[in-house]
């Protein structure tokens, strides 16, 4: 008995269906949004611990990049907590607070349809001993990306 044989061009169509799906498949992100905006915090407070300040101000929103611009980013986090302070790092602690809706940079700013709040807190070793610093973190969903922000409302 003979084999019917396959016409090249669907064989051709299902690898390339195949590889789509993979494609698709592997580049979905699996987390829910509050895993991803924690992981988020985690990534910026993680440059930050290291001194890597440029990587922390990528991740800023737009919105926060006009309030402070890169150099002088920079340089006030070095001032700071390095100079001022004498410390070179710190231990840091993520506690979720939760989803906000509508929810705002500044009162002129507009509003955000989703942010989720985090509490930062932030253990430093200095020449004054030891102390914390607690920050309110927002993380906003902007154009895809997950965007840190700090509340500058009254």
């Amino acid at each position: 008995m003979r084999r019917k044989k396959r016409p090249p061009v669907l064989i051709g169509i299902t690898i390339i269906m195949v590889l789509c799906f993979s494609f698709l498949f592997i580049s979905m992100d699996f987390n829910p949004p509050e895993q991803s905006a924690k992981e988020t915090v985690d990534k910026f407070y993680s440059h930050e611990q290291e001194g890597n300040f440029a990587e922390s101000w990528n991740l800023f929103h737009p919105l926060m990049k006009e309030k402070w611009n890169k150099s002088t980013y920079l340089q006030d986090r070095v001032h700071v907590f390095i100079g001022h302070f004498g410390a070179e790092t710190f231990k840091y602690h993520i506690k979720e607070i939760g989803k906000l809706k509508d929810w705002r940079i500044t009162k002129e700013t507009p509003s955000e349809k989703e942010a989720y709040k985090f509490q930062v807190t932030q253990t430093y070793k200095g020449k004054y001993g030891k102390f914390s610093f607690e920050q309110e973190v927002y993380v906003i969903n902007n154009k895809g990306k997950w965007q840190i922000a700090w509340d500058y409302n009254e």
